[in-house]
């Protein structure tokens, strides 16, 4: 069956609940759980002694006998015996001596389903601070959090149990929604709307006008950058990571996508659900990317790329303007080609100074010099 995990801050600001159709709905963040207990809400199977409390998560070496370790590889299972934890998580087919195992088809991601129930969310702000300068139309939920100095402008919406840090700048008629969480010092242009259970990191800009122009009479005029920046639920955007407002179209970032540190998101772009892109990534403006796509770090776009579902493109990777890669495709290099062919071409490539001490020999050989002969 499939479940849809939701992350939502509880009433207090630092409390979390993690939920799933069945097994979370009374699951608090922070709170010691019983590895009984916290098995059945991940999905996995105990082995070994079920009342074992766990207080948090960790490595193998820096873990207490109350934290809760993973190993998804053979080579780790001598760190995890070693280890003070008690309990492991560990996919099937592994097994490490002396620990209630936890048995999940895939460890990584079920010790991330429990560190997200073991684990307290850290406060960003703690109720209104009396240095916030809030604009009289703004309306901001009575659980919201602000921190100080920051400033919420005119007709700004801000929802329930969301934190906003210090030095923010929310600028009039943006939305956000409920259990946010906007680390200080991030800015937010007007009218951007943002889902829920969003987390923006420290020094984000949101909404600022794209790089636009159009030549004519010997200089550059301004393009309008009239549209706006929409958020989906569950997003996560890095730190000083940039999304540019639309031209004369919204720029539009799905539902679950993650954005590393330092990612730039040119106008008009749409980014699909659960798309995930790494640091230091620029995209143009009017790219499309599909649904589960995956975006190594330092990738260059041109304009109007497409990039289908699911497809991968590796780190440092150029991809020229209007360039599509089909769905499923894994493309590296610069310019972007499937990754058979580019490491076909980067082997030759690591061959060139050989292959041309062997043409100088022909050509002496042969009586040629530089293309001529002798």
């Amino acid at each position: 069956m499939t479940r849809e995990w939701r992350l939502v801050i509880g009433e207090t600001g630092n409390i979390a609940t993690l939920h799933s159709d069945r097994n979370f709905e009374e699951l608090e963040a922070g709170m010691k759980q019983t590895a009984k207990v916290l098995a059945e809400a991940i999905g996995a199977v105990v082995e070994g002694d079920g009342s074992v409390e766990l207080a948090g998560v960790a490595s193998p070496e820096r873990a207490s006998s109350s934290d809760l370790i993973f190993v998804d590889s053979p080579k780790q299972v001598a760190r995890a015996e070693a280890s003070a934890a008690r309990c492991v998580v560990l996919p099937t087919g592994l097994s490490v001596a002396g620990k209630t195992l936890l048995r999940a088809q895939h460890a990584k991601v079920a010790f991330a389903k429990a560190a997200a129930v073991l684990r307290e969310a850290s406060i960003i702000a703690q109720g209104i601070h009396p240095a916030v300068v809030i604009l009289p139309l703004a309306k901001i939920a009575a659980t919201a959090s602000i921190g100080p100095y920051a400033v919420i402008g005119e007709d700004v919406h801000v929802g329930e149990r969301t934190q906003i840090g210090a030095h923010c700048s929310i600028a009039a008629g943006v939305w956000i929604g409920e259990g946010c969480r906007i680390h200080p010092r991030v800015t937010i242009y007007a009218n951007t709307r943002v889902g829920d259970r969003v987390e923006i990191h420290s020094g984000a800009v949101i909404g600022a006008d794209g790089f636009g122009y159009a030549y004519g009479e010997g200089r550059h005029w301004k393009f309008p950058q009239a549209g706006i920046v929409e958020i989906g639920d569950d997003v996560e955007i890095g730190a000083n990571t940039t999304i540019d407002r639309g031209s004369l179209d919204d720029t539009r970032i799905g539902e679950g996508v993650k954005l590393d540190n330092l990612v730039h998101i040119g106008h008009n772009v749409q980014i699909g659900a659960h798309t995930v892109i790494a640091a230091q990534t620029g995209v143009s403006g009017s790219c499309v990317f599909g649904r589960h796509a995956t975006i190594g770090g330092q990738v260059g776009f041109g304009d109007h790329c497409t990039v289908e579902d699911h497809a991968v493109i590796g780190s440092q990777a150029g991809v020229l303007p209007g360039k599509i890669v089909r769905a499923g495709q894994v493309m590296w290099g610069t310019p972007v080609r499937p990754l058979p062919e580019f490491k076909e071409l980067n082997a030759w490539f690591s061959r060139l100074p050989e292959l041309g001490t062997r043409i100088k020999k022909l050509e002496e050989k042969s009586g040629v010099v530089d293309g001529g002969t002798v």
